[in-house]
């Protein structure tokens, strides 16, 4: 049995009320009803971001105000999470978006929070496995509404197909209305092409959901190479 991170039961979830004789649910019930189905998810922070902090590079060279807003966001992970609130990270390739999403995906793994990541490409290639017979797109979809988090990269990078743009749409209005936070990237900041790109009802759910946070610059991958 686990910990309850409020003190408030014995990490079952539930509350016994010896007066009533009666069972409750725990504040942290949700979060382990999310844990649980988080387990066949990918939680795993990429080898490339083990050791990224907000104090090293490549974060220091960053847009200095991003980077504060985003260490205020992880510095609550808590709160924003119960919330439903979540980051856009939007700009350039190279810029560092990637690497500040994986600060809030580390803070709320830190903080004991479910968590799955990935890139739009790879969780495209999860979901057409699931017509697989012993696959079930349904199970796959609730799984990633109930996690606490979700992390996707390159969103818009995908080609947009009707089949792709339905499949996105499905896991950011399923998060939506279950009010769960979302931590996106995406290449693209006008704000009509990329409606273009992924739909306009999209973009309005993650606009809701999500606090803004350009990014802009050249591609500093550019500069390791010429190091």
């Amino acid at each position: 049995m686990g910990h309850c991170p409020y003190d408030l039961c014995d990490g079952s979830g539930l509350i016994y009320d010896e007066a009533s004789n009666t069972a409750y649910n725990c504040r942290c019930r949700r979060q382990i009803i999310a844990l649980r189905k988080a387990r066949s998810l990918s939680a795993v922070i990429p080898r490339r971001y083990h050791d990224v902090a907000f104090e090293r590079y490549p974060v220091t060279e960053i847009d200095s105000a991003v980077v504060a807003a985003t260490r205020r966001f992880a510095n609550r992970i808590d709160e924003h999470l119960d919330a439903g609130r979540g980051l856009w990270f939007m700009g350039p390739v190279g810029t560092g978006k990637t690497t500040l999403a994986m600060l809030v995906s580390k803070a709320a793994l830190e903080s004991g929070r479910s968590v799955a990541i990935y890139s739009l490409p790879r969780l495209l290639n999860e979901i057409r496995d699931t017509h697989r017979p012993d696959r079930s797109h349904l199970d796959l979809l609730d799984r990633l509404t109930a996690v606490d988090l979700l992390h996707i990269d390159d969103v818009g990078a995908e080609r947009s197909t009707d089949w792709v743009l339905e499949e996105l749409y499905s896991i950011v209005n399923a998060r939506y209305e279950d009010q769960r936070s979302m931590v996106i990237t995406t290449n693209i900041l006008d704000r009509e092409a990329l409606c273009e790109q992924i739909t306009e009802r999209t973009v309005s759910r993650l606009t809701e959901m999500c606090d803004e946070l350009p990014l802009l610059g050249h591609d500093r991958r550019m500069d390791l190479r010429s190091a």
